[in-house]
Formats: structure tokens, sequence, C-alpha cells
């Protein structure tokens, strides 16, 4: 089973940066805190959905890219694209009121909550048709059991 990313598990240490707006954290903290891959954060570089300041080869992330990463990581636990993701974070850079960002999200959530419905009914349905096949073979079952046992003359 794949694991999923902590996104409440803030260390002291971090909790105490919070607060400090000139933070900085490592690409190894940031992995660590989320409980993914330093791949997985270089990967969301590279889709330009974070933007680490660079030290020659070394990432800095600020608070900024943490908070773009937690908002990346609960939106592809809930199954939200990528490319859904980015269109959500550009607009928030590009709108201050956040009015446009709220009402994709509204769309997107509505869709998605109406796409797990659909997938729900269609479980049931499913669940329904197996355990009546499950019913009408175990009660075959016990006819032929039941035709076994009987004594032949």
């Amino acid at each position: 089973m794949k694991k999923r990313p902590r996104l409440d598990n803030v260390s002291s240490k971090m909790r105490d940066d919070l607060g400090d707006p000139d933070v900085t954290y490592s690409i190894g903290d940031l992995a660590d805190e989320f409980d993914i891959t330093t791949r997985t954060i270089r990967f969301y570089e590279a889709r330009k959905l974070i933007s680490p300041n660079r030290r020659g080869t070394q990432r800095f992330y600020t608070r900024r890219d943490r908070a773009r990463l937690i908002l990346i990581l609960r939106a592809k636990n809930l199954g939200f694209s990528l490319e859904d993701i980015a269109a959500y974070l550009d607009l928030y850079d590009a709108d201050p009121t956040q009015l446009a960002q709220t009402r994709m999200m509204l769309e997107k959530i509505e869709a998605a909550i109406a796409d797990l419905q659909k997938k729900r009914s269609d479980l049931d349905r499913t669940l329904r048709d197996l355990k009546d096949i499950r019913s009408k073979g175990v009660e075959h079952l016990q006819q032929i059991l039941a035709a076994l046992a009987e004594p032949t003359s």
C-alpha cells in the first residue's frame, strides 16, 4: 500500500520557525516533515509548482514553498491532477482576493464529489450482484452436496 504524506506532523523546531518570515528549509527537512522523498519534491519543482532559491547546487525552500507543498500534497491525496493543482496555484498568485481560486476549487470539489458518488453507486451495485451470485452459488453447492449424500438404491 502506498504511504500517504503526513500533513499534520510539524516538528517543534518547524513550528517555532513558522513565525519567522526569513526561515528556510532544506529539501531533506521538507521530505522528512511530510514523509515523502526528495525526488518527489524535485518532481514538483520540475513541474514549476514550487521554486526554491538556490545557492550553487543547494536548494532553500521558503515558508511559501512549504505552504505550496502542503497544498500540493493535500490536493494529490484528494485525487486532483497536477494540471488542476498548477492552475489553482497560478490563480492563488494572480488574484489577491482569491475569488477565482475559490470558485475553481469549489467547481473541482463538486466534480470530485459527483464522481465519487457515482463510483459509490457503481460499487454498491457490484456488491449486490456479487452477493446475489454468491448466494446462488452456495445454494447450488448445497444442492449438489445433498444429492451426493443421498443413498443410492
